[in-house]
């Protein structure tokens, strides 16, 4: 199985702690150049079959929109979301074909370390991903053991 981990672009930044306000924050416009990047990349790598899970903040789902494939929202990805909820969402490893997750850090981190160090996803630390970035995971099996192979990691404003 493969899991694509994107954390969404920039966006405008939070105004105090307000939940409401986090949700709705918009892509800047570096953000939307940052999401148009990656996305021409993914375009080209993603296999068909890729199933696409996405936050429901407005700065994901602007990010997921650049790459012009239909998608799920799912709440568990939300900025509250944990590494874990994004795991089972995701169906991590027992699904066959890969999934693209659009999300936050730190949980996107979280996710990444708990299944590149084998440490548990509720006690992994975070691992930074920086803002339009994607990290891209394979587990596989070799003889009897599955591993974990991290296969790319691109950031959104390389070339």
């Amino acid at each position: 199985m493969d899991l694509i981990l994107w954390r969404h672009a920039e966006a405008v930044d939070a105004v105090d702690d307000d939940p409401v306000f986090d949700l709705g924050r918009q892509l800047t416009p570096k953000g939307r150049r940052q999401a148009a990047r990656m996305a021409a990349w993914l375009r080209r790598s993603l296999p068909d079959s890729t199933r696409i899970l996405v936050s429901p903040a407005l700065r994901c789902q602007q990010t997921a929109l650049a790459l012009g494939r239909k998608f799920q929202t799912r709440e568990g990805l939300g900025p509250q979301g944990s590494a874990a909820e994004l795991l089972a969402l995701a169906r991590w490893p027992k699904r066959r074909a890969p999934v693209l997750v659009v999300g936050h850090q730190p949980t996107l981190g979280i996710a990444a370390a708990a299944l590149m160090t084998g440490a548990d996803a509720q006690a992994a630390p975070s691992w930074a991903v920086r803002k339009g970035a994607v990290w891209w995971l394979r587990h596989r099996v070799r003889g009897e053991v599955g591993e974990v192979v991290l296969l790319a990691v691109r950031s959104a404003d390389t070339g």
